[in-house]
């Protein structure tokens, strides 16, 4: 769980500050949220590289150079208007919620689960399952429950 909240709040202020590319720590959980970004369209591309900006070749990540290695993410917009408008901590470190497949489905069709509202067309969140991190129709698709992690749209 360590690190959503840091890359939830990375791209959501270098939407609101109109920036082209974000830089955030190189990290499986980051790697993972960002991959569903770009899946979903949020984000135009995920390069590696340093906090010098992204590489042009392979570089591997070591114990040496791990402190300095980023993910750079290339922001979308539309119109002069960001992609993303939004996005959110679900879950935090004091507080884990936690869903089964049938809970995921519910919030799927847009209905409220516990404290968490329903999504609705344009929103998506992300859930940690046992399979990797997905998106929550994917989820349901697999018939999986998990954490859920974040919500954008």
């Amino acid at each position: 769980m360590v690190g959503v909240y840091d890359i939830c709040a990375r791209v959501q202020n270098g939407f609101r500050a109109r920036l082209g590319r974000i830089a955030v720590p190189e990290t499986k959980l980051n790697l993972a949220v960002s991959r569903v970004l770009y899946n979903q369209g949020f984000v135009s591309s995920v390069t590696r590289g340093t906090h010098l900006g992204f590489d042009t070749t392979y570089v591997p990540t070591t114990n040496l150079n791990v402190a300095e290695r980023r993910l750079w993410l290339s922001l979308k917009y539309y119109q002069d208007d960001p992609v993303l408008r939004r996005m959110s901590c679900i879950s935090k470190p004091s507080r884990r919620i936690a869903c089964t497949a049938n809970q995921l489905q519910t919030l799927a069709s847009g209905k409220s689960w516990s404290i968490v509202k329903g999504i609705v067309p344009g929103e998506i969140i992300i859930v940690s399952t046992t399979k990797g991190v997905l998106e929550i129709q994917d989820a349901v698709k697999d018939g999986l429950g998990g954490v859920l992690l974040a919500r954008a749209g």
